[in-house]
């Protein structure tokens, strides 16, 4: 049973933006992005309450701002996807998850370490530039499931 429900339109959408947001990583960095993204759909907690499809999530504003930012500036989100990431997002969607990004609801590339948190909340690993975060304990127990 997939880890959330989809259309084959949302697959596209993950593909888009796994490798808009981590082309330059490799295959496992963008199975990373895809973990945030699935795992922002399943969590029903913190910035993430109203976020319930791949769409919703794909397109959230969150401060004025779109909350993926190659939604707003990247060329590579708004190219088709390719075959080879779709076979990425079907993984990530139906139930591929991994550390450091496997309860992960944010990441971010710095532009010097990784901080040990992202607006509160603790680091739980970095793969090449990506910094990934997770909830604190007990505040977002749906990221866990499934």
């Amino acid at each position: 049973m997939p880890r959330v429900k989809y259309r084959s339109a949302d697959v596209d959408l993950v593909a888009r933006m796994m490798r808009a947001e981590g082309e330059g990583e490799g295959n496992q960095g963008m199975l990373y992005i895809g973990n945030v993204i699935v795992n922002r759909a399943v969590a029903d907690c913190l910035d993430f309450k109203d976020v319930r499809t791949i769409e919703d999530v794909i397109y959230q504003v969150q401060g004025g701002n779109y909350s993926f930012e190659a939604v707003q500036k990247g060329n590579l989100f708004y190219s088709p996807a390719r075959e080879n990431e779709r076979k990425l997002a079907r993984r990530v969607l139906e139930n591929w998850r991994d550390h450091p990004a496997k309860f992960a609801l944010w990441y971010f590339n710095p532009y010097g370490p990784c901080p040990p948190t992202w607006y509160d909340q603790p680091f739980t690993g970095q793969f090449k530039l990506h910094c990934f975060y997770e909830p604190i304990a007990g505040t977002c127990e749906s990221v866990y499931m499934g």
